[in-house]
C-alpha cells in the first residue's frame, strides 16, 4: 500500500476501525428484520480519517444483506443553504442510481428524466420567496423527490438506501445545530412513513456542542462514531501494509512511528510515504537517522501553510502556547494579552482542539514541536 495522506484510504485498503465497521454491520442486520435502518455521525478532529471511515462503511452496502443502495455526498462550504443542499443530494441518487449496472434501458431513462424534472415539483417561484423560507421548501423538495425515488427506483431493486454526508459541518445555515435537527426530522419522518433511508455523516468532534443537552432529539437521533487516533495494534497493522513487502523490521518501524505521531493517521501517512519513497530510493535500516529530512518537508508540506492562513496575533499565541510546555492549557493565563476571540478562531481553523471544559490542546505534538522551534 502507498499511503496517500491527502487523500481518503481506499475501501480496500482500509486498516482499523474494527468496533465502528461491526457496529454499523450490526445495524444493517437489523434492518433486515426491521425495515428500518440506523443512521449515524461519524465526529473526529481534523484528519482522523473521517472521510475515509464514511467510504469503508459505503462500500460494505453493495454486498450487504439486505442490499442496501449508498449515496456519497461531500458537502462543500459553497452549498449555502438547505435548498441547494436538497437539489444536490437529488442529483448524487440519480447518479448512484445510473451506476447500477442492472438498471433496464428504459429505467436509466426515466431516471434520466426524474433527474432533470424532479427540482420543478415543490419549487416554482423559489427565488421569489424570502431567504428564511429555503430551509422549509428544501425540506419539501426533498421530501417529495426521495418519496418519488422510493417509490419508482429503489424499492424494486434495493432494501433501502444510506446518504453518506461528508464534512455536514459544512451545511452552516442558519445555523449548524439548526441542520442536525432539520436532517433529523427528515430522515425520521421517513422510517414513520415506511420508507427506508437513512444518513450517515461526517463531521467535527465538536459538532454537537452547540446543544445544550445530549438528550436532545438532534443528538439521540444519530448513532455516534468518535473516531480516535490509530491504537499501537492499528498502526502496527497499517505499518505492515506499507514496508510489509520489504526487509524492514514492521514492528520496531511501528513503535517509532507511533511515538512519533501518537497514531494520527495523517502524520502516520505523510511520513509513512515520505519513507516509503526514500526506502526505495535507498534501502534503510533505521527511520530515526531520516527523521530531521522527513520532519523539514513536514514542516513546509503541513505545518508552514497552517501558520500562512493566520493573523501576526493568532500565530504569537500559538507560539506562547507551545512554549508552555503543557499539552493541555486553561486560557486564563492567556487572555490578558489575547482576545478570548482568538481561541474560538483558532478552534475553527482546527489548530486548537477543546480538550474538556475551559481546556484546549495544539492539535498534534509535532504542530507543537515546530512551533517550538520557529522561535
Amino acid at each position: 500500500m502507498l499511503p496517500e495522506p491527502n487523500f481518503p484510504v481506499r475501501p480496500d485498503e482500509f486498516i482499523g476501525r474494527r468496533v465502528h465497521l461491526d457496529t454499523f454491520a450490526d445495524a444493517l442486520q437489523a434492518s433486515a428484520k426491521t425495515g428500518r435502518m440506523a443512521s449515524f455521525a461519524v465526529l473526529g478532529d481534523w484528519g482522523i480519517g473521517k472521510s475515509s471511515l464514511l467510504l469503508k462503511l459505503a462500500s460494505t452496502c453493495s454486498d450487504s444483506t439486505p442490499r442496501m443502495l449508498p449515496v456519497t455526498f461531500s458537502i462543500s462550504k459553497d452549498i449555502s443553504d438547505y435548498m441547494r443542499f436538497a437539489e444536490a443530494l437529488c442529483d448524487r441518487l440519480a447518479d448512484a442510481l445510473l451506476a447500477t449496472h442492472s438498471l433496464a434501458s428504459r429505467v436509466r431513462a426515466e431516471i434520466e428524466n426524474w433527474k432533470l424534472t424532479r427540482v420543478s415539483v415543490g419549487a416554482v417561484a423559489i427565488d421569489r420567496k424570502p431567504r428564511q423560507y429555503f430551509l422549509s421548501s428544501g425540506s419539501a423538495l426533498l421530501r417529495h423527490a426521495l418519496s418519488e425515488a422510493w417509490n419508482h427506483f429503489i424499492r424494486p431493486a434495493y432494501s433501502g438506501a444510506i446518504f453518506f454526508l461528508d464534512d455536514l459541518h459544512n451545511l452552516a445555515t442558519p445555523t449548524v445545530q439548526d441542520t442536525a435537527l432539520i436532517i433529523r426530522d427528515q430522515f425520521q419522518s421517513f422510517g414513520v412513513d415506511g420508507v427506508n433511508f437513512s444518513v450517515c455523516f461526517s463531521a467535527r468532534r465538536d459538532y454537537f456542542a452547540g446543544i445544550r443537552s445530549f438528550a436532545e432529539p438532534a443528538v439521540r437521533f444519530y448513532n455516534k462514531c468518535f473516531l480516535e487516533p490509530f491504537t499501537p495494534e492499528e498502526t502496527l497493522e497499517y505499518t505492515h501494509a506499507v514496508f510489509g513487502s520489504t526487509q524492514m523490521d514492521s514492528s520496531r518501524m511501528s513503535g517509532w512511528l507511533f511515538g512519533k505521531t501518537f497514531g494520527h493517521p495523517y502524520f502516520l501517512a505523510f511520513i509513512c510515504r515520505d519513507l516509503w519513497s526514500q526506502y526505495h530510493a535507498r534501502p534503510f535500516t533505521n527511520p530515526a537517522d531520516l527523521w530531521q529530512g522527513v520532519f523539514s518537508r513536514l514542516e513546509r508540506g503541513k505545518f508552514t501553510t497552517d501558520l500562512a492562513q493566520l493573523s501576526e496575533k493568532e500565530i504569537a499565541l500559538l507560539r506562547a502556547i507551545a512554549a508552555s510546555e503543557e499539552d493541555e492549557f486553561n486560557p486564563a493565563p492567556f487572555v490578558k494579552k489575547f482576545h478570548p476571540q482568538y481561541f474560538r478562531r483558532l478552534g475553527d481553523k482546527g489548530l486548537l482542539i477543546r480538550a474538556g471544559r475551559g481546556r484546549y490542546k495544539l492539535y498534534h505534538p509535532l504542530f507543537q514541536q515546530f512551533l517550538k522551534q520557529q522561535r
